[in-house]
């Protein structure tokens, strides 16, 4: 290998004794040490331009894999001479294997070994984008079954379920099923899509909010993965022309996790959907949510409460479930008696009794809370208000001296009170027992990695009847993508809340049946805040984009 002149290195200096190199680089910061190293050796520090990948005519025919061996990876190639980046630079003979595969004169620079990482993987997301197969098992790879330990619900671990599947031919089977959940567990996925199509197999994670599509299974072995989830859950493997629910946990990663299934037949085969419950994510309470100052004030004074009724309403998917845990979470003394009715439950609390509603034996959302209301109950939490009859019993419940806490399927807060008018609730009975509603909704949050400023969008504020006033003079932010949010510029979720504290005004307006305008109008004279002026607020802090907070607010 030749080295420039300008980059000999003194062989007084390369007696520097390893172990003392790897010392030093344990306490101190990679960049600096990077920029220390190169100035030892007499070798030029290197800075990598942001979401740097190396062009695939530099990588001298070698995979990611080898280059991530020799911790370095190529920049350019200049007048013959490959221009490379190590983050090792004391480790001479991989120069020397470096300057081999591009035979001839290699030109070593130093990175600090976190850029060495980030672009690794970039190196690895883009192998695997051209090649589909080597993704899957790149996958298996990874997830090596000693990582993870699958019990169906309601084994105590005392029975390795891998013992159930007899033949040797369905081991890489469970070793995929392992590695698709340990991947999903990695990149936080909270539900799993296994489908069937003509003629392949289709895998998509659900990363904060956003489906993402990840290499599957061949088509070949679609029915032994849903065989292998229906033994996991305790289900009938015979079964493929009904529905089918189940759960089953996973210990992996250092904790465990529930997950639920729901196996669907369709045309090409059965489509099983997973999600995962994993209560590690669970706010310990209302503070940890990361609600503004009015949402939580609201909703901690409403909670405080020694009885009443307390609606929290949203889509699917909005988070409402996590809301109603944290506000439990934070009531769960030992001198409460807490009881819910949940359809299912989701995540176990210590402390609390619930119980699971089963339609098929006649245990409804409404036969649970006559009971519950026998079990001497101090709060009560309804998992959903669906019909008249359930909802009758808990404005029964608030008004005898009982804090309820439920969920309900509007648009926005006010909406609430018009809602339980169509289900029959009396104006007078709702007046006297509603407490508080709010409305959620769950925003992606821009990752702080790469988030970069933009400038606001006029048109699309003035599209969706914003006022621009606000956001004069001040930085918002976009999405960018990196390694660390997987390329898509956001990282992880938060709430934004429309809360509706029922006040004596409100109360008397709601006692005269009131419609939900001029209930409206009411409530933002008293300072609630609008769905949509809550994700502009989100905007204007840095949390999220425009865009974002307009895909969940736009049409409110």
């Amino acid at each position: 290998m030749d080295i420039p002149e300008t980059q000999e290195q003194p062989k007084r200096k390369l007696r520097l004794r390893r172990g003392g190199v790897e010392e030093l680089r344990k306490i101190t910061d990679p960049t600096e040490f990077a920029i220390a190293a190169a100035d030892y050796l007499g070798m030029a520090p290197f800075t990598v331009p942001a979401n740097f990948l190396p062009n695939a005519d530099l990588l001298c025919g070698m995979k990611q894999e080898m280059w991530n061996r020799v911790k370095a990876f190529p920049v350019m190639r200049t007048r013959g001479r490959l221009t490379v980046a190590f983050a090792d630079p004391f480790d001479l003979p991989a120069q020397e294997e470096v300057a081999r595969w591009g035979r001839g004169k290699i030109w070593p620079v130093v990175v600090p070994m976190t850029t060495l990482k980030d672009v690794m993987q970039r190196l690895h997301q883009a192998e695997e984008a051209a090649d589909p197969t080597m993704a899957m098992e790149n996958i298996m790879r990874a997830g090596d079954d000693s990582e993870v330990e699958l019990k169906s619900d309601g084994d105590n671990g005392g029975m390795a379920l891998d013992a159930s599947m007899v033949s040797d031919d369905d081991a890489p089977v469970i070793k995929m099923v392992n590695s698709i959940m340990i991947e999903a567990l990695k990149t936080k996925a909270s539900d799993i899509h296994f489908e069937a199509m003509e003629k392949r197999s289709r895998l998509r994670y659900r990363i904060d909010g956003e489906l993402v599509e990840r290499p599957a299974p061949p088509k070949a072995l679609h029915d032994a993965v849903c065989s292998r989830i229906k033994i996991l859950s305790n289900l009938d493997i015979a079964e493929h022309r009904r529905p089918q629910d189940g759960r089953f946990k996973v210990k992996a990663l250092g904790k465990e996790v529930d997950i639920r299934v729901s196996i669907l037949p369709t045309v090409h085969g059965e489509k099983i959907v997973m999600r995962t419950l994993d209560k590690s994510n669970l706010a310990p309470g209302l503070a940890e949510l990361g609600l503004d100052e009015y949402a939580y004030k609201a909703m901690k004074y409403a909670i405080d409460q020694p009885h009443g009724i307390i609606l929290v309403t949203g889509p699917t998917g909005s988070g409402k479930t996590t809301t109603l845990y944290s506000c439990m979470q934070d009531l769960n003394q030992p001198n409460v008696n807490i009881v819910t009715a949940e359809d299912p439950v989701e995540y176990e609390l210590e402390g609390v009794n619930q119980c699971h509603v089963n339609v098929a034996q006649g245990l409804t959302f409404a036969g649970i809370l006559r009971s519950v209301l026998r079990q001497d109950p101090d709060i009560v939490l309804v998992g959903e208000i669906r019909d008249g009859e359930t909802a009758d019993i808990a404005v029964k419940a608030a008004l005898t001296g009982h804090l309820v806490l439920s969920t309900l399927h509007t648009n926005d807060a006010c909406g609430v009170i018009a809602r339980l008018f169509d289900m029959g609730i009396a104006p007078f009975m709702l007046a006297s027992s509603l407490i508080l509603a709010q409305a959620q909704r769950l925003f992606r949050r821009l990752c702080p990695f790469c988030k970069k400023p933009v400038k606001y969008d006029a048109e699309l504020l003035a599209v969706n009847k914003i006022d621009p006033a606000p956001f004069e003079g001040v930085e918002i932010f976009g999405p960018v993508g990196c390694p660390k949010c997987h390329g898509s510029g956001y990282k992880g979720r938060g709430a934004m809340m429309e809360v509706l504290p029922i006040s004596p005004k409100i109360r008397a307006l709601i006692e005269k049946g009131g419609d939900a305008e001029l209930l409206k109008a009411l409530a933002l004279e008293e300072g609630m805040v609008t769905l949509k002026e809550a994700g502009m607020r989100k905007v204007r802090a840095g949390l999220t984009s425009l865009q974002a907070a307009l895909e969940v607010t736009g049409g409110e």
